[in-house]
């Protein structure tokens, strides 16, 4: 009887394994993907994103901006902040996420900008 239930015990063991490993497969799978679909930028868009807490995405959706255009993301924040101002009844929480997006955001362009420098920068052979 012991001998049994010490089979039943390592094929549990096994099956969990087995199980445990294809979730962790698939998990480093879509991460990976994940990461590939986010690398427009590289390193440096997902080092900011990690710092300010916000992906470009949120902040442009926080915005209501489609494309990087300083003055449209200037114009947006100016309206946004206005209106969660807490003095007008105003949420601090939404004004707060207001200037997170928008930093977010600001340096974005400034990792476009970088980037553009250096290309012009490489020597053409």
């Amino acid at each position: 009887m012991a001998k049994y239930l010490a089979q039943i015990i390592v094929m549990g063991v096994q099956v969990v394994g087995r199980a445990f490993a294809r979730a962790l497969r698939q998990e480093f799978a879509a991460s990976r993907a994940a990461a590939d679909a986010r690398g427009r930028a590289g390193h440096r868009s997902a080092a900011a994103s990690n710092l300010s807490g916000l992906s470009l995405q949120e902040a442009q959706q926080i915005l209501n901006v489609s494309k990087l255009s300083p003055e449209e993301i200037q114009k947006n924040y100016e309206h946004l902040f206005k209106v969660n101002d807490k003095s007008v009844g105003g949420s601090f929480y939404l004004q707060s996420k207001v200037v997170r997006a928008k930093e977010r955001l600001e340096e974005e362009l400034k990792i476009q900008a970088q980037e553009d420098r250096e290309k012009e920068q490489v020597p053409r052979t």
